[in-house]
């Protein structure tokens, strides 16, 4: 199983990476420079609106026209690399055993239910079908979630971090993932949320510096999760929508 940014075996790509990430030419000259004031921190980027600054972005790109490098991580997490400094950051979570495989394609679970309306079938035979064909539910899997480290001009893997191993807390849906909330990073430091589960923060040579348990709350059907968090201040901001809290939930931690 790897890890998917733009397809299901997924690649992290320099060149895809994000509107307003370093185009490869960059790299041959002045990168460490350029690097510093095109850094991609967050999901959808600096100001969360996946606009990049640059003037010379790619308008093309496939797995070779434009792409700096690749390279492949195990698992698998619809969560978005991000970058700061010459570092990209990406999490993952890899299956001990047979995971159910994503579900490609625009159809979701809505035709399946019309499908299965028409057969008679009642709402509970209706869910239970469902579930055992796109939900992969928490006892069904054990987890490994990961951060890994790349270096942003080569793709070499510089270090590679397990933060936690188990059960997940809840559900997920075939068109999502255990790992779908993106990091976020100050320049100091790497902040990894996982709904439901936790967070915690690296430093850039990834040492854990803290982390705190989360109350997995239940999600409607186990879709599972997937927002990201937010820096404010000095504030890890988190959001959790879930059938226990219906207005959802915003947490803020103190960094350190």
């Amino acid at each position: 199983m790897i890890r998917a940014i733009v397809t299901i075996m997924t690649i992290v790509w320099l060149g895809a990476l994000a509107p307003g990430a370093v185009p490869a030419q960059d790299l041959n000259g002045d990168w460490q420079g350029t690097l510093k004031s095109r850094a991609w921190p967050q999901f959808r980027g600096p100001d969360a609106n996946p606009v990049g600054t640059h003037t010379r972005l790619a308008v093309r790109w496939s797995k070779t026209e434009n792409v700096e490098w690749s390279r492949e991580i195990p698992g698998r997490g619809w969560s978005s690399p991000i970058v700061t400094g010459a570092r990209v950051f990406v999490t993952t979570a890899t299956t001990e055993g047979k995971s159910k495989p994503p579900q490609i394609g625009t159809e979701y679970s809505n035709e399946y239910v019309a499908e299965l309306q028409k057969q008679g079938l009642s709402m509970e035979q209706i869910l239970e079908r469902v579930t055992a064909r796109d939900i992969e539910l928490p006892k069904e899997v054990r987890l490994h979630y990961f951060l890994y480290c790349l270096n942003l001009k080569s793709g070499k893997v510089e270090w590679q971090k397990e933060f936690h191993t188990g059960q997940p807390p809840g559900g997920r849906h075939r068109k999502n993932s255990f790992v779908s909330e993106s990091p976020v990073t100050d320049g100091k430091f790497i902040y990894v949320y996982v709904a439901n589960l936790g967070l915690w923060a690296f430093d850039l040579k990834g040492k854990q510096v803290w982390t705190t348990p989360l109350e997995a709350n239940p999600i409607y059907l186990d879709f599972g999760t997937g927002s990201s968090p937010a820096l404010a201040g000095n504030l890890l901001v988190i959001v959790n929508d879930n059938e226990k809290t219906s207005e959802g939930a915003s947490h803020a931690s103190t960094r350190p």
